[in-house]
């Protein structure tokens, strides 16, 4: 049990806070993909804005631990909520591609800021019996925000300003439950250094695949939306097919972390990219059936969903447990960089292939991880499994704070999103 009440509430409010923050981040990042398609803008100009979300939530991702330290998680929090609504406000005044380039930034670099904030408050307050259940929550939380926010997209006027206007009620909401709430703020601690050469050398196949999850996850969820905006495809539709993928990534999480705690997680990881190639190549061929679609949505959301985790738990075999948050730190920057690449690259290949393009630059990635990981699977024997197993996570999202102890959770989940397994393992 929790020790009080009003700890309980505490970690309630935050949870729920953060599952709003989730909610109009879904719909964020489908509608400013539908809205700079309207908008009509250069190729290069409109992969830029939708890659600078990525590029800000990674300066975030990576910097904002001593904003926190320097300022308390209160106040760090109402921080990074103010510049995201901020922000998001400014943008239907500024309607063009190079303030909505810097905006669409500080956005990202905000959403990051609230997630590290709440992450690592999470981890400081709750109890180490409870961390496993807690995170569960937590996740659930952030797939039911992420998937309601795509049922949003077929329910508002893209061309208007009354999609940013709901996009900073909904932040402003999880502001005021946060810094309303009675909390004794958390101990702050840093992370030790750890230079990118050391993780290259001891986990490369983590490196690259978390590089090449970023590019296929962002190119897929910025610009598959705008394709089909620009088709004339209902947003309603949309909005089904993005919600197909969000479910996806949720059912594999724990099929695919089960297969990566008892194998070779390069080998898992292998697998699980020629699945996704071939799924890419196979929707290309997809007859113009909603059905098929949603069906190829929900495959690729979810083999998408599963690269990036068991890459951070391989890269955790391979280095020390005194090393856990320094590790998902650098792991964050290179995914963040590729994310930024994502949009940019999937642009220009469309103007040859259009959407077509999009699916082979995935599956070219894809197998391109699927070969360096068994490669590397032949040239070195598989480290031992660490007691920081894999991680459920949902997509476009990664696990941005850690406990000081270094201690893990993990999580399973029903299909009904019931929590049936949590634990919380000492290093």
């Amino acid at each position: 049990m929790l020790p009080s009440s009003s700890m309980r509430t505490q970690i309630g409010t935050l949870i729920i806070a953060t599952s709003g923050i989730q909610f109009a981040n879904g719909f964020f990042g489908t509608f400013i993909s539908l809205r700079v398609a309207l908008e009509d803008f250069d190729a290069i100009m409109a992969g830029l804005v939708l890659s600078s979300y990525f590029a800000g939530f990674t300066v975030g991702a990576v910097s904002c631990g001593r904003i926190i330290e320097r300022t308390g998680h209160i106040r760090a929090y109402a921080a990074f909520a103010g510049l995201a609504v901020t922000a998001t406000a400014a943008m239907p005044l500024m309607v063009d591609a190079l303030p909505w380039l810097a905006l669409r930034s500080i956005v990202g670099f905000g959403c990051a800021g609230i997630f590290v904030t709440t992450e690592s408050w999470l981890n400081a307050k709750a109890q180490q019996s409870e961390r496993g259940r807690i995170f569960s929550l937590y996740m659930v939380g952030t797939f039911i925000g992420l998937a309601f926010g795509q049922i949003l997209v077929g329910r508002t006027a893209v061309e208007t300003a009354a999609p940013f206007n709901l996009i900073c009620v909904l932040f402003a909401i999880a502001l005021v439950m946060v810094c309303t709430t009675r909390a004794e703020p958390p101990r702050a601690v840093g992370a030790p250094f750890l230079p990118y050469g050391r993780l290259a050398r001891a986990a490369p196949i983590a490196v690259v695949g978390a590089a090449l999850t970023g590019l296929m996850t962002s190119s897929f969820y910025a610009l598959v939306p705008a394709w089909m905006q620009g088709e004339g495809i209902k947003q309603t539709t949309i909005g089904l097919i993005m919600l197909a993928a969000v479910f996806g990534g949720l059912a594999f999480q724990v099929p695919a972390g089960r297969l990566s705690d008892r194998f070779d997680r390069r080998l898992v990881l292998a697998a699980l990219s020629v699945g996704l190639a071939i799924v890419a190549l196979f929707v290309v061929q997809l007859p113009q059936n909603l059905t098929m679609i949603m069906a190829g949505g929900v495959l690729l959301g979810g083999f998408l969903s599963t690269l990036y985790p068991v890459c951070v738990a391989h890269a955790h075999d391979r280095m020390p447990a005194d090393q856990v948050v320094a590790v998902s730190s650098r792991l964050i920057l290179v995914s963040g960089l590729g994310s930024v690449a994502g949009p940019l690259v999937g642009m220009s290949i469309m103007r040859r292939f259009d959407i077509d393009g999009v699916f082979y630059l995935i599956a070219t990635a894809a197998g391109l991880l699927a070969l360096l990981a068994v490669g590397r699977s032949f040239t070195s024997s598989p480290p031992p499994h660490s007691e920081r197993p894999f991680d459920v996570l949902a997509p476009q999202t990664a696990p941005l704070a850690h406990d000081s102890s270094g201690s893990s959770h993990t999580s399973e989940l029903s299909k009904g999103g019931k929590v049936v397994r949590e634990a919380s393992r000492p290093k």
